[in-house]
């Protein structure tokens, strides 16, 4: 909805109005080709431009006022909106695009790490497992912290459809570690005077590294 308009009628009794009268409609907003402005904002760790256009609006599930901002993107215009009416255009940007990151954290965990896919009975065990996943994608991200993007993706060089360009996801950083664990065993082997049993224990524990 829009702003209530106007002055307070002094002979109306109760509070101030909080929602306007006339309903908004983001997609005609959108269409119309006024109100549009250009901005570049730090989006993603690195600058980028975008068209936008931004207003006040009232909306009954958020209590009151917000601030909407439509982004025109290739593919279509997106909104979004904050309860803070004085955040700005870039406040409420930046926020969105943080907020991908932890999204992304979310489906590493889930799907890399396995968080969720533990088989377990009691709800105390499935705290715990989840607890470990955590832990363990924390330890990785923590162990590839200080390491090169060559050292953490160097891999992709064997698969040349691969776009090398493309920043170490977590589960190249997780690869690099156990590569890294399991080159560490290896060498261990091969030092001089390694005994039959220190070569048969090694061996068991690069297979359990590899499979």
């Amino acid at each position: 909805m829009d702003r209530p308009g106007g002055p307070r009628v002094p002979q109306r009794r109760g509070p101030n109005r909080i929602y306007g009268e006339q309903r908004i409609v983001l997609a005609k907003r959108a269409g119309q080709k006024r109100g549009w402005a250009t901005g570049t904002f730090d989006l993603y760790g690195k600058a980028t431009e975008k068209k936008y256009k931004t207003f006040v609006a009232t909306w009954r599930p958020a209590g009151g006022a917000i601030r909407v901002v439509l982004v025109d993107e290739p593919k279509g215009w997106v909104a979004f909106f904050c309860t803070d009416t004085a955040a700005t255009v870039a406040d409420i940007l930046e926020s969105v695009a943080g907020r991908f990151s932890l999204e992304i954290t979310f489906r590493d965990v889930k799907d890399v790490v396995g968080a969720g896919q533990q088989q377990v009975r009691f709800v105390r065990a499935s705290v715990g497992a989840f607890h470990m996943c955590l832990w363990t994608f924390t330890m990785t991200e923590a162990w590839a912290w200080t390491r090169g993007e060559k050292e953490l993706a160097g891999h992709r060089s064997a698969s040349p459809w691969d776009d090398e360009s493309r920043r170490p996801s977590h589960a190249d950083k997780r690869r690099a570690w156990r590569r890294e664990l399991l080159g560490n065993e290896i060498r261990a082997v091969l030092r001089p005077g390694a005994t039959e049993q220190e070569l048969q224990a090694a061996a068991e524990r690069m297979l359990n590294l590899a499979a």
